[in-house]
């Protein structure tokens, strides 16, 4: 059975689209037809997968306002098992394109139930917002996951992203719900981390992943490779802490 995961955080530098990238790759490593859909209008996991931007044909743009085929967005890339749906910046627009538009939460999810079969898991890498695109992906999707970087004001931009995930179930997704919350960029050597760690925690035990995503030198450096980290380094402390995400989630069905 497909499941649609989407990688929500309003807060940009989160490590976000990181998690999006390295968890799709981690799933296709495990021979799970993946689908990567990159929502965000920045395309950080289009060139993070090593395809040029310059040179893309379709796009989920032409897919969301032109009726563009979904199927005929999707590109290969260098893992047999994933398949990417490239953005670029003429997403940008997408947002006011889409306010006058019939349905305009649900464009995404009837694309995406056009070809969901063909995956066994969509992972849709949302913008940093809570704007029309990122409703669109929390209609679409299954599951949210979360990535949360253990700093100051991690906590109340949390808050804000569960109400509005509680908003669409209500409305718009009654299926929808939370996969989980991985603590990203973890720094065991500041106070801090352990300190926001231990208070989200306690709040919110249940809904956190086992797994922590540390700060590392070869999840930073991937990206300018066009490629995920698996495939820069291997042995890397981020190559080990995805495959161990990978593993949990493949663990909740």
């Amino acid at each position: 059975m497909s499941r649609a995961i989407a990688v929500v955080n309003q807060k940009g530098g989160v490590g976000k689209t990181t998690t999006a990238v390295n968890l799709a790759a981690g799933l296709a490593l495990a021979n799970k037809a993946t689908l990567l859909v990159d929502l965000d209008p920045q395309g950080n996991a289009t060139t993070g997968l090593g395809v040029d931007k310059s040179g893309l044909e379709h796009t989920i743009y032409d897919v969301l306002l032109d009726g563009w085929p979904i199927e005929k967005a999707v590109l290969a890339t260098e893992l047999p098992f994933l398949s990417l749906i490239p953005s670029d910046i003429d997403l940008v627009g997408a947002e006011l394109e889409l306010v006058a538009s019939a349905d305009r939460e649900r464009r995404l999810k009837a694309a995406v139930d056009r070809i969901k079969a063909s995956f066994s898991y969509v992972m849709i890498d949302c913008p940093p917002s809570l704007g029309l695109l990122t409703l669109n992906a929390l209609t679409a999707a299954d599951s949210v996951l979360i990535p949360l970087q253990c700093e100051y004001y991690a906590m109340e931009g949390l808050a804000h992203l569960l109400r509005t995930i509680k908003v669409i179930r209500e409305r718009l997704n009654p299926g929808l719900r939370v996969e989980g919350i991985v603590f990203t960029m973890f720094d065991g050597r500041t106070s801090l981390s352990a300190q926001v760690r231990d208070e989200v925690k306690q709040h919110l035990g249940g809904e956190t992943m086992a797994t922590v995503i540390p700060r590392n030198v070869r999840l930073t450096e991937a990206p300018s490779h066009g490629r995920p980290v698996f495939l820069h380094d291997m042995r890397s402390a981020g190559s080990v802490a995805y495959l161990e995400l990978t593993r949990e989630v493949l663990s909740h069905g």
